[in-house]
């Protein structure tokens, strides 16, 4: 009989801690096979490096749902009932968009189209959900929001939120989820349009200076210590740490001076608009030049069952304007190339007219707008059909565009994350880089 050798000899990396391990191994039903192998695959469990195209992101999300009809995706030979009353514009890059954004027309250089993004749910809380955490909601388990995730892998940068929402945490799936409470989103708690904005809790009250600021921060400390030593609840531990993070913001000049939009001149504020839209974008682009890693804000409502013509006319002037304006604004800061801008909306609108002269929810194909951070501008990728009914080619999922984000950011999506009861969860499940918009 030939011997093979001892497999505890044989491997060079099986010391004895390992003999150890496996002795307690064997009592416990494990063979010393079943620990090799468990061990190899433990070892070999790593995430490859991604080299990041981006340092921030700005997500602009337009709550109701925005029409690709009248928008991205126009239909202009199809039949009246179907392409509405919008025209239609050429864009510098030859492109056909609508009427509707004729300053975004003229900088299609800069940006992606995806006109092919589908999912399956056309309700508003499901089909938000899968466009802020790239995943369909599940009654087993809550995802982490995309501003969350970055937040937990890369913490924040020079004393400023990671995560910032404008004006308010827009929906209850810009959450943690599963993900401690502590990197939750930082809301501005007012619309930075209004004339007398101030974000809230970033000055010290009257009559206290910084002295006696640091007197009253270590007295709450001695008194919160036993406290939170005896307490393991997650929302305890997050209450520190937002604490913590609020006195480093507080005590940090510049960081607290990139919530203050009287620091722009009055024709930055005029180019960006002074309405909704543009303040929003404006305070979007300070945060990310500051430091935040991820901005999510909101604009308008776009969920037009009736009177969509006139609807998209009173709605869509300002965000032409002011998503414009933010592009031209970073890249002549040097900043859109290391800025991934996403524009995303819970799905599109119904193929045909209703009644009411408006289209109803209709998640089977919409259009979403990237650019920057190492996004390849003039790209419309995908297609829908001939009436904008479904993907015609590409089809792009929310997980594909979530998977997308993360690799411009450096973060590898299918890292695992840990939920509640040791439960190892991919960031994204099953998504794929849309290779045909990345530079």
């Amino acid at each position: 009989m030939h011997c093979h050798g001892n497999p505890l000899t044989r491997s060079s990396h099986f010391g004895r801690r390992g003999f150890l391990m496996a002795g307690v191994a064997g009592g416990l039903g494990l063979s010393l096979p079943d620990l090799l192998m468990r061990q190899a695959a433990a070892e070999q469990k790593h995430y490859d490096f991604v080299e990041p195209k981006a340092k921030s992101v700005i997500h602009i999300f337009l709550p109701g749902g925005m029409a690709q009809q009248e928008s991205w995706d126009p239909k202009p030979y199809s039949p009246l009932e179907y392409r509405g009353e919008m025209g239609t514009l050429r864009t510098n890059t030859g492109e056909t968009i609508s009427d509707s954004m004729p300053q975004l027309a003229k900088r299609a250089d800069k940006y992606a189209v995806i006109r092919s993004m589908t999912h399956g749910e056309a309700a508003h809380e499901r089909g938000t959900h899968n466009m802020f955490t790239g995943y369909r909601p599940s009654p087993a388990l809550k995802y982490p929001s995309f501003g969350a995730v970055v937040s937990h892998e890369y913490g924040p940068r020079n004393n400023l939120p990671a995560y910032i929402c404008i004006p308010r945490v827009p929906n209850e799936f810009a959450g943690t989820g599963y993900l401690p409470s502590s990197y939750g989103g930082f809301a501005l708690g007012a619309d930075p349009a209004q004339g007398n904005f101030r974000v809230r809790d970033l000055n010290m009250s009257g009559g206290v200076d910084e002295d006696r600021f640091l007197r009253r921060r270590r007295a709450l400390e001695i008194v919160n210590q036993p406290f939170a030593s005896a307490t393991p609840a997650d929302n305890v531990a997050a209450m520190g740490t937002f604490y913590e993070r609020a006195y480093d913001l507080i005590q940090t000049p510049a960081a607290k001076e990139a919530f203050d939009l009287s620091k722009e001149d009055d024709k930055t504020r005029d180019r960006y608009g002074r309405n909704q839209a543009g303040a929003r974008m404006l305070m979007a682009r300070r945060l990310v030049e500051a430091g935040s890693r991820l901005v999510t804000l909101t604009y308008g409502g776009w969920d037009m069952h009736a009177n969509i013509t006139s609807s998209i006319k009173n709605q869509m002037p300002s965000l032409d304007q002011g998503l414009s304006v933010l592009l031209d604004d970073l890249s002549d800061r040097g900043l859109l190339d290391e800025t991934l801008v996403m524009v995303t909306s819970e799905f599109g609108r119904t193929p045909k007219i209703n009644p009411d002269a408006g289209r109803d929810h209709w998640p089977k194909v919409f259009s979403v707008m990237l650019a920057g951070g190492g996004i390849r501008g003039g790209i419309f990728h995908g297609a829908s059909d001939s009436t904008a009914s479904e993907p015609e080619t590409d089809p792009v999922s929310p997980a594909d565009l979530a998977t997308t984000m993360y690799r411009m950011l450096g973060i590898v999506a299918d890292k695992e994350l840990m939920a509640p009861g040791d439960r190892p969860i991919e960031i994204v499940d099953g998504g794929q880089v849309i290779d045909a918009i990345v530079a």
